[in-house]
This record gives C-alpha cells, sequence and structure tokens, in this order.
C-alpha cells in the first residue's frame, strides 16, 4: 500500500480507529507457485499489547496450508471508503478515493492443540460475546468442545504496521472542510451517490483529519512516500481484547 507523507496514520491514531469496533478484515497469505493469494475475510481480536492477532479458521480452509509453506501474512481492515467526484475538489479536477486502512504484517503460527485452540476461541468469546460468560470452551467437555478437531487456530505475530487515511490532507484546509458538505449530501441520499453509510462514515474521518491538522501545531510535512512503521509499541492499553 503506498502511504503518502500526508495520509499517514500515526500508531495512537490507527488504535482509536480499530477500537470503534474495527475487528473484522482480510487476511491474504502468499499462494502456492504460479498462484494468486489466498484471501480471507475473517473476524480477529488484536492484543495490541502482546502485539499478536488471534482467530480460528476450519479445518479446510486453504489459507492453513498456505501459511504452513509460508507464514508471512497480511491482515487488512478497510472502512470509511467513498469516491470523490473530480468537481468536488477543485482542479485540475481529478477524481479520488477516501479510505482508512490498517495493515498488519505478521508471522503466523497454526494452533493445533485442542487447549490452544479453547484458549484462542474464549479469548475471542470474551471480546465479541462479552453477555454470556458462561460459555467456554473446556476440552474434553461439552458441544464447544466436540467441534474442536474441525477448527485450527491462528497467532499472528505483529512485525510491522502501516495505516494510511486518505481525506484529502495535502490540500488546503479550507477546501478539504468544504468536501465534507458534500459527503454529507450523499450520506443524506441527495445526488447520485450509493452507499449512505460509507459516504458518513468517510465524512466523518475527513473532519477527524481536518480537526487534527488544524488543532495541531503548523508544521511543513515532506511530500513523498512515508515510512514504515514497527510493531505497536507494549505500553499503551491494547486496542482491543
Amino acid at each position: 500500500m503506498l502511504i503518502r507523507s500526508w495520509d499517514r496514520g500515526d500508531e495512537d491514531e490507527w488504535r482509536a480507529w480499530l477500537a470503534e469496533g474495527r475487528d473484522f478484515g482480510l487476511l491474504a497469505a502468499n499462494g502456492g507457485p504460479g498462484e494468486g493469494p489466498v484471501l480471507v475475510p475473517t473476524h480477529f481480536l488484536l492484543d495490541a499489547g502482546r502485539g499478536e492477532i488471534l482467530l480460528h479458521l476450519a479445518a479446510p480452509n486453504p489459507l492453513l496450508a498456505a501459511v504452513r509453506a509460508d507464514p508471512q501474512v497480511t491482515l487488512a481492515v478497510t472502512d470509511g471508503y467513498a469516491f470523490a467526484p473530480g468537481h468536488w475538489r477543485g482542479a485540475p479536477g481529478t477524481p479520488t478515493s477516501y479510505y482508512a486502512s490498517v495493515h498488519f504484517h505478521c508471522t503466523a503460527e497454526v494452533v493445533e492443540s485442542a487447549a490452544g485452540k479453547a484458549e484462542i476461541l474464549n479469548r475471542q468469546l470474551a471480546h465479541f460475546q462479552p453477555e454470556t460468560p458462561e460459555v467456554r470452551v473446556v476440552p474434553g467437555g461439552g458441544e464447544l468442545a466436540r467441534q474442536l478437531p474441525g477448527l485450527r487456530g491462528l497467532r499472528l505475530t505483529v512485525n510491522e504496521v502501516r495505516a494510511k487515511f486518505k481525506y484529502d490532507d495535502k490540500k488546503p484546509a479550507e477546501a478539504q472542510f468544504g468536501i465534507a458538505a458534500r459527503l454529507a449530501e450523499r450520506a443524506d441520499g441527495r445526488g447520485r451517490g450509493r452507499g449512505r453509510d460509507q459516504y458518513a462514515a468517510a465524512r466523518t474521518q475527513l473532519l477527524r483529519r481536518h480537526q487534527r491538522r488544524t488543532d495541531a501545531p503548523h508544521t511543513t510535512a515532506p511530500r513523498g512516500t512515508a515510512p514504515r512503521t514497527t510493531a505497536p509499541r507494549t505500553t499503551a492499553p491494547p486496542a482491543a481484547g
């Protein structure tokens, strides 16, 4: 993912963005020779304090074979996307896409043991289903335990995080703010746009980025490609879980 300096998201920003409830993404592993990547849409549990991501898949899922052959994977979380017509953006009238996307580059470990799988499932249940604390997986007992042989856990060790918030931050602040009204029109169902919720989400992110840049001390950011960030620091509280 290309990240320009004005689109770069720092760690505090992407952590807060994910903590709003974004725990569904697209996991990609390298396919075999002559094959494309293997992609799986999935819920996941981020434990930023430990620098790891947990999830589970059905045992026949082809991504597991891909991970056994090459454990390097990427989990992408994308939201707040919208198409911005050229006439919204001033000269030279070039259309673009707005979106927020966070990519986790990880080393994956397939968890085969019943105890290890139960641990992952119980942590996911505590996060996604907190209203039923009595529902837990105990190896060797109960209906959920009988399903363990058909599942595999995945533990992803986060090596690098890259975050992009593409909402015209390179334009003058007043021009960026003006586009929020256009996004509001689409979110309200006016105009030719579809996907009202996404236009509303894009507007929220654009206004947040606008406020962030106007509230910050004035600096001149270098123009170009943003440097890569490292794995999450462990001194801040986890974004999820």
